[in-house]
């Protein structure tokens, strides 16, 4: 049996005295994910071939995060973090910051 948990904010919007409520569903943003992840990888000057290599994924796949056209499974991305020697609490902290201030 499976448990499926929806998260659904209500946002009330205040325009001329009127009320209006807006309902979305907050998303992770894969440009951000990638860019954190792209950052970190320059920072220590490591070539996307050395990355993939050391977290044991495609590097056509790494390219793919970085660029934001795929969002990694948590393992994948506790590899890339395992690889880089950066917690992995350390860089969803900067990808909420980064969506918090997008937002």
């Amino acid at each position: 049996m499976s448990t499926y948990v929806f998260i659904i904010i209500i946002q009330n919007i205040y325009t001329n005295n009127e009320v209006i409520s807006v309902m979305f569903i907050p998303m992770l943003d894969s440009k951000t994910v990638g860019q954190v992840i792209a950052e970190y990888r320059k920072k220590k000057n490591i070539s996307q071939e050395v990355l993939s290599g050391l977290s044991d994924i495609g590097r056509t796949h790494l390219s793919a995060i970085e660029r934001g056209e795929r969002k990694p499974t948590l393992e994948t991305l506790y590899r890339i973090c395992c690889a880089l020697n950066v917690p992995m609490s350390q860089v969803m902290a900067e990808i909420e910051k980064r969506i918090s201030n997008q937002n």
